[in-house]
């Protein structure tokens, strides 16, 4: 599939993507899964570059969970390993394509040499006016609402606000996607038909498109593919189909 194909009117503002299957994918190659993982962030690279290409302005890729504390050792070692490699080797990459990077997660707690790869790249690259890639490491949105409400709560604690100021714009405001629009499209490879703990909040009205395919083989023409499957679905927000036809017809 071709990008000329896609409507540039109708563009999701925001995508976010669950990278699945990495590890099915080296084993269904025969290969140990640290080959799958490096497959996958070559297929990440493929991806961003096309979503610059397109036109998109938000990409967040769900890079590393808090849950995937729980795997061998050795495999989160190398994750890490390769998320520092990424960064530092595509540095320069991404200020080509006038990319801007930012992370979401448990920041603080990651490995002291990651912290400060990532830093130097969000620092390089943060007058960039392009693409902005959102990279969730040791994230989870259960953790994010925690951190949320107990930073709202401080905030009452201290009388800074009030429980009456609480609302939605509030509690967006105190998310570690603040500033960030909600996705539009919310994509997961691999066959997976679940969102794994991944912007909950944020994607209550998002559309969800899941691929077969393991993430090491989604690339330019399944991107192209989602985002066409996108478009031509009707966006409601809870209104009826009839309300959302009038309402385009008036702003003609």
């Amino acid at each position: 599939m071709q990008i000329e194909t896609i409507d540039k009117n109708k563009l999701p503002k925001h995508i976010a993507i669950i990278m699945d299957g990495n590890g099915r994918w080296a084993k269904k190659h025969n290969r140990e899964r640290f080959y799958g993982h490096q497959a996958g962030a070559e297929a990440a690279k493929d991806i961003v570059e096309t979503a610059a290409e397109i036109g998109i302005r938000f990409l967040t890729l769900y890079a590393f969970s808090k849950e995937n504390w729980n795997r061998p050792q050795e495999e989160v070692k190398s994750l890490m390993q390769l998320l520092i490699q990424g960064v530092t080797d595509n540095l320069e990459y991404f200020k080509s394509l006038n990319i801007k990077l930012k992370t979401i997660g448990d920041f603080e707690n990651l490995p002291e040499n990651v912290k400060q790869s990532v830093l130097t790249a969000q620092n390089q690259t943060k007058e960039n006016t392009g693409l902005t890639l959102i990279v969730a490491l040791n994230y989870g949105s259960r953790w994010e609402i925690l951190e949320a409400v107990k930073k709202i709560a401080l905030n009452i604690e201290k009388k800074i606000i009030s429980i009456d100021d609480i609302n939605e714009d509030l509690f967006d405001k105190n998310l570690n996607t603040a500033g960030i629009p909600d996705p539009d499209l919310l994509i997961r490879t691999s066959g997976e038909v679940r969102i794994s703990n991944f912007l909950l909040w944020q994607i209550s009205y998002s559309e969800l498109y899941f691929s077969d395919l393991c993430w090491p083989d989604f690339r330019k023409a399944q991107l192209i593919e989602a985002i066409l499957h996108f478009q031509n679905r009707e966006r409601r927000f809870g209104k009826t189909s009839t309300q959302i036809k009038n309402n385009n017809e008036n702003c003609k």
